[in-house]
């Protein structure tokens, strides 16, 4: 781009998203002329160049500009807006996603071959229905176990969708091992294959609805449709690539069972870390009940709230390191009472638009939620049931709560139901401090990923108490 030492005058400015600007100026003909910004100031008295830091101001491209023509190619495969139309934690997601896709491609067709290789493919011998009735009957196994998983598990994805996607693709990588070694015995060929089957079905439902959830979280633009598009456009373009990894890599193990095994192990070990360090790239500004329960232990520990990046840090990822307590909402409301002198008791001395009953031998929460309760009521319920289990806990906690602890641990006798009674008044002054504290470092408490039955119930409410 040659240089001016005078202009005009700057007449108008463009921009592409955060990629691109660009500058009109009036030339000496009367004509309209457009010159990319790249490292130019333009001003009313011309324009001149800045240097860009860590350059020596010679001829080039602004620091972090592509050539026209990597900048079309990012295109096809990244959602348009990018990076302004995503989540930040979209890029290094992305990438890790694509190590492991890359990975799985190679697995899978080394598991491929052996499937091959167990129905009786290049062996004259090889029964051509007894091969067609050993796919049908793996296939129907994997479609039973995709309706069985989705109505199990079906409600709990949305609700732990980083971890269910990591379960998924592990289960994955075994699934492919057992086809790998479903040659290996030749009697339980079929057996093997129905459940490796039916294991890749249960990671179809696991990981596509976890992928969507995704997905809504890294779409900032009401754009869902294109991150999922150019999504599927970069796993094509990995898979590709993989196919024709693989068109050289089977020759060179398929005559050696040991070596593929070894290969199989080693992109296995590549696909669980790549996955591992995916998920743990996501930053999810909504609570669910594991980031709620890191959030709130530490506030009650230190008097200071989280924010999204420092505790999806340290979020649990693998299933069992959750709280010892079981918190239940939404529950009916047969569950907490079997008179009217024990509904009167949960009612009694609070007006929140939720009844809570704690179970202290199991250390299990059920919490009813009334007709008129919000996303915050849930909010403030789930904390509430979470400040109970911290009872139950170690580590320091405010002084009316390490009051009640000391109680508890001292085997007094109280009734849980006075329990609950003092810890709603402390919750009456903690959780709008709590609320507040989420807000300000950036939780979305409009929303949740709590995990919420569908129950509700309608009792007496005081009239002067607000229902949020």
């Amino acid at each position: 781009m040659a240089d001016r030492t005078s202009l005009e005058a700057q007449l108008c400015s463009e921009r592409f998203g955060s990629r691109a600007a660009r500058g009109c100026y009036a030339a000496a003909d009367g004509s309209l002329q457009w010159e990319a910004w790249g490292w130019r100031w333009w001003g009313f008295s011309g324009v001149f160049k800045v240097k860009p830091e860590g350059q020596d101001g010679g001829g080039g491209r602004a620091p972090g500009t592509a050539s026209p023509f990597l900048s079309r190619l990012l295109t096809v495969f990244l959602p348009q807006g990018f990076p302004d139309s995503v989540s930040p934690d979209y890029l290094p997601y992305q990438l890790w996603d694509s190590v492991q896709a890359f990975a799985s491609s190679l697995s899978g067709s080394l598991a491929t071959h052996a499937v091959l290789l167990g129905i009786g493919v290049g062996n004259a011998n090889a029964s051509v229905s007894a091969a067609t009735a050993t796919w049908l009957v793996k296939d129907s196994a994997g479609m039973l176990g995709r309706i069985v998983f989705a109505w199990w598990k079906g409600s709990k994805l949305d609700c732990n969708a980083k971890q269910w996607r990591l379960f998924a693709d592990i289960l994955n990588d075994a699934a492919m091992f057992l086809e790998i070694m479903a040659p290996i015995y030749p009697i339980c060929f079929t057996m093997t294959v129905c459940i490796s089957n039916l294991a890749k079905c249960i990671v179809s439902v696991a990981g596509g609805a976890t992928r969507a959830a995704l997905t809504m979280h890294q779409a900032r633009r009401n754009n869902m449709a294109d991150v999922s598009a150019k999504d599927s456009s970069q796993e094509t373009l990995v898979n590709l690539a993989g196919l024709l990894v693989s068109l050289l890599m089977l020759p060179l193990v398929s005559e050696c069972h040991s070596f593929s095994l070894g290969c199989f192990f080693l992109l296995t070990a590549l696909h669980i870390y790549a996955n591992y360090r995916a998920v743990r790239a996501l930053v999810i500004e909504t609570l669910n009940e594991g980031r709620l329960w890191l959030v709130l232990k530490h506030f009650l520990q230190r008097g200071e709230v989280l924010d999204p990046t420092s505790a999806n840090k340290v979020e649990p990822l693998w299933t069992g390191f959750w709280p010892s307590l079981s918190l239940f909402l939404g529950v009916p409301l047969h569950r907490l009472i079997s008179s009217v002198f024990e509904l009167q008791q949960l009612i009694e001395g609070h007006q929140e638009p939720y009844l809570l009953h704690w179970d202290q031998s199991r250390n299990e929460v059920q919490v009813v939620l009334s007709q008129m309760a919000g996303t915050e009521t849930i909010l403030r319920a789930a904390t509430h049931g979470l400040v109970l289990g911290a009872l139950q806990e170690n580590g320091p906690l405010p002084a009316e709560l390490e009051k009640l602890r000391n109680q508890v641990r001292a085997g007094l006798e109280k009734e849980s139901w006075v329990i609950v009674k003092e810890t709603h008044q402390v919750l009456d002054k903690l959780f709008p401090k709590f609320l507040k504290g989420l807000q300000d470092v950036g939780w979305k408490t409009e929303k949740h990923q709590l995990e919420v039955d569908e129950w509700r119930a309608t009792w007496l409410l005081s009239p002067e108490k607000k229902v949020l």
